[in-house]
């Protein structure tokens, strides 16, 4: 990375870039080098512009002043955000990893991520703007990524817009990786494949998906990871994000996830959801390039329904 970074403390939620200009950035803006050395986006560097947090050489500066050799070029991030729409609400949350950056949590079944219509104070966002608030800090929440109410596992919120745009950025470039665990009806006679179906939202219907060439291009990786009765645990890797897409593909091949009620109708009284749960996500760290894996352990529904089926 061309610039510095420092991080100044959870209650402060300050992160500060700062970069030092060398003789080939002569006659440079400084909206450039926001844009090409820290790697902000515009959006972000329109918020530096309103609230004035760019500094060149310890002082105030517009986003178009040219920068010499020897410059030093900073930006802060402050993370005073207020939410209007995620009421705090008192939730026993359980953190898999935290930094001053991200947070993970394992989320449960039976809960969304974001409010939405009637659920508008149990969800994950409820329970993380409580935990954020009790800490002092006033922030947004940002998931990275989506878990249906019934699939528990592995979910990633990232503490600032800086962070969530890389992250995003990194699921569109194939970085950020994502594993789940499945158990389905029957067992694929290929025990390693990809489906790749388009998945387009189903006729006259806001929540059910279908395979239509119309779709968007959905692609699934899946591995049978152990053989049961009239069953099987299978790994699916994701190199799309479509809604519904590991349960719309399941269905397609003939093996639907067992509990899954919106694309299976084979009854079962094993488990009351779909067996899907996300155990792995793998990502590289935005500010220090490292390489971050969280891992959510299959939750006990699913250990006992596989027991079952031994």
């Amino acid at each position: 990375m061309a610039y510095l970074f420092r991080l100044k403390g959870w209650k402060t939620r300050k992160m500060n870039f700062r970069y030092t200009v060398h003789e080939k950035d002569n006659g440079r803006t400084v909206r450039s080098i926001l844009r090409n050395e820290f790697g902000f986006s515009n959006s972000l560097i329109k918020r530096f512009k309103y609230h004035g947090q760019v500094l060149c050489n310890s002082k105030p500066v517009y986003m178009n002043q040219i920068v010499t050799c020897g410059d030093i070029v900073e930006a802060d991030i402050h993370f005073e955000e207020k939410s209007e729409t995620v009421k705090p609400v008192p939730m026993d949350l359980k953190i898999l990893y935290e930094d001053d950056t991200v947070i993970a949590l394992d989320k449960p079944p039976g809960i969304i991520i974001h409010p939405l219509g009637r659920d508008s104070e149990n969800t994950m966002a409820n329970g993380l703007m409580y935990y954020f608030q009790s800490k002092g800090c006033q922030t947004k929440i940002r998931p990275v990524s989506r878990l249906d109410r019934d699939t528990t596992g592995v979910i990633v919120f990232a503490k600032n817009q800086f962070v969530h745009e890389k992250l995003t950025q990194q699921m569109k470039t194939g970085d950020y990786h994502k594993k789940y665990t499945g158990i389905v009806h029957g067992c694929p006679a290929e025990k390693k494949g990809i489906i790749n179906l388009p998945i387009s939202r189903a006729p006259g219907s806001i929540i059910l998906r279908e395979v239509s060439p119309s779709g968007d291009p959905a692609v699934t990786h899946y591995e049978v990871v152990e053989e049961l009765k009239d069953a099987a645990v299978l790994h699916f890797t994701l190199e799309t994000g479509r809604t519904h897409q590991i349960r719309v593909h399941c269905r397609e091949i003939g093996h639907s996830l067992i509990g899954d009620t919106l694309y299976s109708n084979i009854p079962t009284s094993l488990i009351g959801r779909q067996a899907l749960h996300s155990h792995m996500v793998r990502f590289i760290h935005p500010l220090t390039g490292k390489c971050i894996e969280i891992i959510s352990p299959l939750p006990k529904d699913m250990m006992d329904l596989r027991n079952a089926l031994l």
